[in-house]
């Protein structure tokens, strides 16, 4: 399994933004909600999920979607299941550390 992960650092803080490989570029459209997987926010580099995880961990802003990348952040304690939304059934979760 594999994600696209995109580090972006804005002063003191570090965005991650991580999307499955296979959501880069789709449009989840759900009622009022359009939600754009977009590659201008999360085409980084492709790499295993470990690995994004781990960019997790030096992060203060995560933004992730698909089921893979949400599921193991939730399986190392990173998100809680309540704190998941689902957009069109696809997974969705941020991590803000302040």
């Amino acid at each position: 399994m594999e994600v696209y992960a995109k580090l972006s650092k804005c002063g003191e803080h570090v965005l991650l933004a991580t999307c499955d490989e296979e959501l880069l570029g789709e449009v989840l459209k759900d009622g009022k909600i359009v939600f754009k997987i977009g590659e201008e926010f999360y085409k980084g580099p492709k790499m295993p999920v470990d690995d994004a995880i781990a960019l997790m961990e030096e992060s203060t802003v995560v933004n992730m979607v698909g089921p893979n990348i949400v599921k193991k952040a939730i399986e190392q304690g990173l998100v809680h299941p309540e704190a998941v939304l689902n957009i069109c059934g696809v997974p969705h979760a941020q991590i803000v550390k302040i």
